[in-house]
């Protein structure tokens, strides 16, 4: 059974009070997930460079950086330099997303790639082997809050069958939605990473809301296994693609 991690997303916390609030989480967790829009790539603004340096003083967790920008070619890097030791982007906005990869990798950071809900995994495939996370985003991109879309959850399982034919090692993370009454259909799917923000930042107890997230992903993906559902003998028929 792969490592099971929530990356707490501050996008849902009080931004007047970060610190605090990544303190409150810290405990628990090995990463804070932040999310970096444009209002260009997705209709909203939020957090950028100058926010991502003073996290990095203020903790010493690791900096999960999801990029829903137009220019993740300038930014990544720059954000690897200010402090996050993982970046996600989405690769249909660069022209090469393998150079990138590659500069990012040089640089030291874990590199992701992401699919919105629309996007079929067929989309990264070749990327796959390149990169260290899969995001399969189970909201559309770019507010949080939204309900979990559970019709992503079979690209979450034709990712992990993917990965067990290839031998590969790459984490695949959801993100958008995930509660304690949700995680455990994404575990059971073969996601190992989780991005929860309402349902952290939004509880009187954070630190059990992570321990009780966690607790029902691992039961999932252990009955998954159990029963098979992280198996695909069958290569997916890309002629109906």
């Amino acid at each position: 059974m792969s490592e099971l991690r929530v990356a707490p997303s501050i996008l849902a916390a009080d931004f007047a009070r970060l610190g605090e609030e990544v303190a409150s989480v810290a405990t628990e967790v090995d990463e804070i997930h932040v999310d970096v829009m444009d209002g260009h790539y997705v209709p909203n603004i939020s957090l950028g460079n100058p926010v991502v340096a003073s996290l990095r003083r203020a903790t010493d967790r690791q900096l999960d950086c999801h990029l829903m920008i137009t220019d993740p070619d300038t930014y990544a890097p720059q954000l690897v330099e200010l402090g996050a030791e993982s970046i996600t982007f989405h690769p249909e906005v660069t022209d090469d997303p393998r150079a990138l990869i590659a500069e990012l990798h040089d640089r030291g950071a874990r590199v992701g790639v992401a699919l919105k809900p629309a996007h079929p995994l067929a989309m990264v495939e070749e990327l796959l082997a390149s990169v260290d996370m899969l995001l399969v985003m189970t909201v559309e991109p770019g507010f949080g809050g939204q309900a979990f879309r559970e019709d992503c959850v079979p690209k979450v399982r034709e990712a992990a069958a993917w990965r067990a034919r290839l031998g590969a090692s790459f984490r695949i993370q959801v993100d958008g939605g995930v509660s304690v009454e949700m995680i455990g259909a994404a575990a059971a799917a073969g996601a190992d990473t989780f991005v929860a923000g309402s349902s952290v930042f939004g509880a009187s107890d954070r630190p059990a809301a992570v321990r009780d997230l966690l607790a029902t992903a691992r039961a999932a993906m252990a009955d998954g296994e159990r029963h098979g559902s992280l198996r695909d003998p069958e290569p997916p028929d890309r002629a109906r693609s």
